[in-house]
C-alpha cells in the first residue's frame, strides 16, 4: 500500500533483456553455452531507473560498468519502462514466465509469487552472499518459505509518527521529545490546534483505501492484527481495534484538534504538512523528502519518530527486492546475487553510495532503507549517512533509536479490500459524532471475512 503513495522517489523501472553466448579468442572454438561454468553469463534485472530520473540513471549505469568491470564475464542488461511493476503487465509475464531473471517485487507479492512456484529456489546459491547473515531476520523473512530462500531486499521501512518541529517549539513542546504515547498525541495536539484558526494538531486519512491504511499502522502498533494467524478471517475487531477509534474519534469531538475538514486522502495530509499548518501524521521517513520535494515544506521543520505505543510490538511495514525467475540457470543465478550484494548490499556502493547521492545533489540522511539493524554493516551505513549527510539526521534520531525493539509487520492479505472496508469506520467516527464504534466494527468484521473467505 505504500510503495504506490511513496512511489515518488523509489519507484524505478522494470528491464527486458536478451541472452548472449561466449567467444573464444584466437584459434576458433565452438561457443561455450549460455551461463556454462567456463563461459560469460548475461543477466537481465529488472527495475533500471527511467532517463526521467536522470540522477538515479546516471548512478545505475555507473554501476553496471563499475561491476562488470570487476566480472568481466557477467553481462548486465536492463531497460527501463515506468514504473517497475505495472500491475495489468506484472501477473502476466509471471504466469508466462517472462519476467527478467533478477526480477523486482514488493514485499507483499513475495509469498504469492513462492507459492505459485514463479519464483527460483535461491537456497543453495545465497550463502555465498556474506550480507545475508546481518540482515534482519524480519527482512530476510520475507523472502522465505520454511529454509528456503528465494529473494534478497532493497529496501525496507516502517513507519513512523511525522511532526512538524516548528509547530512543536510555537506550541511551547520539546521537538526533540516528541510523544511516545497516544495520550501523549492527544495533549500536543490540542496544544498546536491551539495556535489558531487553520492549525490542526493530528490529521488522519479517511477515504481512497487510505483509512484502512492507517488503521492498520495504528492497530499493529498497539499489538493488534488485521487478519487471523492463517489469514482466513479478519482479527481486528478487538479491544487495540476499538481504542484506534475511540482515540480518533476523541480528538476529533472532544478535543477539536484534528480539524473539521475531513475524508482526506494521501495527498491531503501531506498538502497540509507543507503548509505548515498539520502537527503530527503517521508516515514512513520519506514523507519529510515528499514533502520537501512537492509540497514546499522544508527538510529542517519536520521530525520522526515510532509510531507511539509501538515499543516492543510491531510497525506496518514494506519494501521491496528482487527474485529470480525459475527458469533462470545456476549461473544465472550466482551472477545474480554477486550484483545484488553489490548494488543493493554493500556499505558505501551502489544504493549506499552516499558519497556520490550528495555530489549529484540527492538527498542523504533518511534513515531508510533499514535492511541491518544494529549489525556491523548497519552501522557503517549509518555512519555513512551522517558523513554525507544532506538533511538533518538528528531529527529522525527518535525514530532510529525505537527501531530496535519493533518488529516489521507486514500488510494483511487482500489490503486494498480490507482498507477500503475500513475506510467507512474511520470516516464514519470523524465525520459523525455519534458513531457506534462497535457497530462499525462488526460491520466492518463481517464484510472482511467475507472477502478473506473468497481469497481462500
Amino acid at each position: 500500500m505504500r510503495t504506490t503513495r511513496r512511489g515518488l522517489s523509489l519507484v524505478l523501472v522494470m528491464g527486458l533483456g536478451l541472452v548472449a553466448a561466449s567467444c573464444g579468442s584466437g584459434e576458433a572454438k565452438k561457443p561455450a553455452a549460455e551461463g556454462s561454468a567456463d563461459g560469460p553469463v548475461t543477466i537481465t534485472v529488472g527495475c533500471q531507473p527511467p532517463k526521467s530520473n536522470p540522477k538515479e540513471r546516471t548512478a545505475w549505469d555507473a554501476d553496471v560498468a563499475a561491476f562488470q568491470k570487476q566480472h568481466p564475464n557477467i553481462t548486465i542488461q536492463s531497460k527501463d519502462a515506468f514504473p517497475c511493476i505495472n500491475p495489468d503487465t506484472f501477473q502476466a509475464k509471471l504466469a508466462g514466465g517472462t519476467q527478467e531473471d533478477v526480477f523486482y517485487v514488493y514485499y507483499t507479492d513475495v509469498q504469492k509469487i513462492i507459492k505459485a512456484k514463479q519464483a527460483a529456489d535461491i537456497s543453495q546459491y545465497v550463502g555465498s552472499v556474506g550480507a545475508v547473515k546481518d540482515l534482519r531476520p524480519d527482512v530476510m523473512g520475507v523472502f522465505k518459505d520454511g529454509d528456503k530462500t528465494y529473494g534478497l531486499p532493497r529496501n525496507n521501512y516502517n513507519m513512523g509518527l511525522v511532526y512538524n518541529r516548528k509547530l512543536f517549539t510555537q506550541a511551547g513542546l520539546n521537538p526533540d521529545s516528541p510523544p511516545t504515547t497516544w495520550s501523549e498525541v492527544q495533549e500536543d495536539a490540542k496544544k498546536i490546534a491551539a495556535l489558531g484558526a487553520g492549525y490542526v494538531g493530528y490529521g488522519e486519512y479517511s477515504a481512497g483505501n487510505t483509512g484502512g491504511w492507517h488503521f492498520a499502522a495504528s492497530l499493529y502498533a498497539r499489538g493488534g492484527s488485521m487478519v487471523s494467524d492463517d489469514g482466513k478471517t479478519a482479527a481486528f475487531n478487538s479491544a487495540e481495534g476499538k481504542a484506534v477509534l475511540e482515540n480518533l474519534k476523541k480528538m476529533r469531538w472532544d478535543d477539536n484538534s484534528m480539524g473539521s475538514k475531513q475524508l482526506l486522502q494521501w495527498e491531503d495530509l501531506m498538502r497540509m504538512m507543507g503548509s505548515g499548518k498539520l502537527g503530527m501524521m503517521i508516515g514512513a521517513p520519506d514523507v519529510v523528502q515528499s514533502v520537501n520535494n512537492d509540497f514546499q515544506g522544508k527538510f529542517d521543520d519536520y521530525g520522526v519518530t515510532a509510531v507511539p505505543e509501538s515499543d516492543g510490538k510491531a510497525s506496518l511495514s514494506g519494501g521491496d527486492g528482487y527474485m529470480f525467475n525459475p527458469k533462470a540457470t545456476p549461473e544465472k543465478i550466482k551472477a545474480g546475487l554477486l550484483w545484488l550484494q553489490f548494488h543493493e548490499l554493500t556499505p558505501g556502493q551502489g544504493q549506499f553510495n552516499y558519497a556520490r547521492s550528495k555530489e549529484q545533489g540527492r538527498p542523504v540522511g533518511l534513515p531508510i532503507p533499514d535492511l541491518y539493524g544494529d549489525t556491523a554493516p548497519g552501522k557503517q551505513i549509518v555512519d555513512l549517512r551522517k558523513q554525507y549527510a544532506t538533511v538533518p539526521v538528528d531529527h529522525f534520531a527518535p525514530y532510529v533509536a525505537a527501531q530496535p525493539n519493533i518488529t516489521n509487520k507486514l500488510e494483511p492479505p487482500k489490503a486494498q479490500e480490507l482498507y477500503a472496508v475500513l475506510d467507512v469506520a474511520m470516516s464514519a467516527v470523524l465525520t459523525r459524532k455519534d458513531a457506534d464504534i462497535d457497530k462499525l466494527l462488526s460491520d466492518a468484521e463481517s464484510k472482511a471475512n467475507k472477502i478473506l473467505a473468497k481469497n481462500t
